[in-house]
């Protein structure tokens, strides 16, 4: 016992004693699991912005004991990815939605409020410190929201309409006003609104919301429509849309990415499958089938998995980079070349519990950060960072 109590004593003195050069290498790489004491404590990041200082601001869900909706929950760790704060949001905030976004200085996601329904949208420091909730006035002052854009200072949101049974696209002002309003009808019928209303109470499977921008300026998202899940493209005008229609809800994208024109980078899912798209032309005006796209099929990933594609550039490459969830409870990050769609190398992420992606992005050092879900002991979920270094990416993605 006293030689373990010595080595221990040891191994921290020699860890106090670091250089800076070896903290320097912990902030380019690092794996950090937040755990938490409180035993009945469920928190799963949503989002995840790198913040003026290095380090990195959390957006995430909690369970709350006193309602069927999610609550919110921010947290900050610093440039090594060690625990700073973090904030359990009053209950009265419900159902966040990423991504964080960022304008002057100042990070914003909208919640609802449990009673009415109503839109909230919510600033946030860098140092992960709720500002203001602002409440959205005008036609998207309700329903329930489910995905949202920055267009150049301005907030897209898609949200929920179970009233009029719509998809609602709205263009609000950071100071929460509506400016301009659209719906699409998603159908008729009980059996159409079940698998949405089970996506925000969090009891059945959680549909890939998307709404974005292509490099056009035209509009986009990624919803049920006309009784199926499909990637609805609008000019936020006219009620006859170009759609790519998925299989109701079995089928459709999983993630989308503009590229140039009517190029993208996509993954799609169908009955449970998989399939990276990492260049295809899309039609934007008429109708057609995401069943009718040829892609990458991987059976590693998980049925119907999460999917996240970002920008990156790597070796000096512009690249579609991928991150999703295996079958064997890993992260996998897979990068392909944007100009030709060319497989340029793949990683894995996480050991011993299992590992779920949230949120990726490149960071200023020119690595990269995963940020995920993990399962401490199989059953209790924790937030999880992940810190890529620009060598290690270099050495995947050739």
């Amino acid at each position: 016992m006293k030689n373990t109590i010595l080595l221990i004593f040891l191994i921290t003195l020699a860890a106090s004693c670091a250089k800076d050069s070896d903290l320097a290498t912990d902030k380019a790489n690092f794996t950090r699991i937040y755990d938490n004491n409180k035993f009945d404590a469920s928190n799963y990041p949503i989002d995840m912005k790198q913040t003026p200082d290095g380090g990195y601001l959390i957006l995430g869900r909690r369970k709350l004991t006193d309602s069927n909706f999610s609550g919110t929950y921010l947290m900050k760790v610093d440039e090594w990815g060690a625990f700073v704060s973090e904030l359990e949001v009053p209950s009265d905030k419900v159902a966040p939605i990423g991504p964080l976004l960022e304008v002057n200085g100042k990070y914003y996601f909208f919640t609802m409020t449990p009673i009415g329904l109503k839109t909230e949208l919510n600033e946030v420091d860098s140092n992960g410190a709720l500002t203001k909730t602002i409440s959205v006035t005008g036609d998207g002052a309700g329903g329930y929201p489910a995905a949202a854009y920055n267009d150049n200072g301005r907030f897209l949101l898609l949200r929920y309409d179970n009233v009029d049974k719509e998809s609602v696209v709205d263009v609000i002002t950071p100071a929460g006003a509506t400016s301009s309003y659209i719906g699409f009808s998603v159908g008729r019928g009980d059996n159409v609104e079940a698998p949405i209303i089970e996506h925000f109470l969090q009891t059945g499977r959680q549909f890939p919301f998307q709404i974005g921008k292509t490099t056009a300026g035209q509009y986009f998202f990624n919803g049920f429509y006309n009784y199926t899940f499909s990637l609805v493209f609008t000019d936020l005008v006219s009620d006859t849309p170009g759609v790519v229609q998925g299989q109701q809800d079995d089928g459709g994208f999983s993630a989308l990415m503009p590229l140039d024109g009517n190029r993208y980078s996509a993954a799609r899912f169908n009955f449970g499958d998989n399939y990276l798209l990492p260049t295809v032309t899309l039609n934007s005006t008429g109708i057609s089938s995401s069943a009718d796209l040829n892609g990458n099929n991987l059976p590693e990933l998980s049925s119907n998995a999460t999917v996240k594609i970002i920008s990156a550039t790597v070796n000096g490459k512009d690249i579609s980079l991928y991150g999703s969830n295996t079958r064997s409870k890993q992260i996998s990050l897979y990068g392909y070349e944007k100009a030709t769609g060319k497989f340029l190398g793949s990683r894995y992420l996480g050991f011993s519990n299992p590992f779920e992606i949230a949120a990726v992005t490149t960071t200023k050092d020119g690595g990269l950060a995963v940020c995920g879900t993990t399962y401490v002991a199989g059953r209790f979920p924790r937030i999880c960072l992940f810190k890529i270094s620009r060598e290690e990416l270099a050495k995947s993605f050739k």
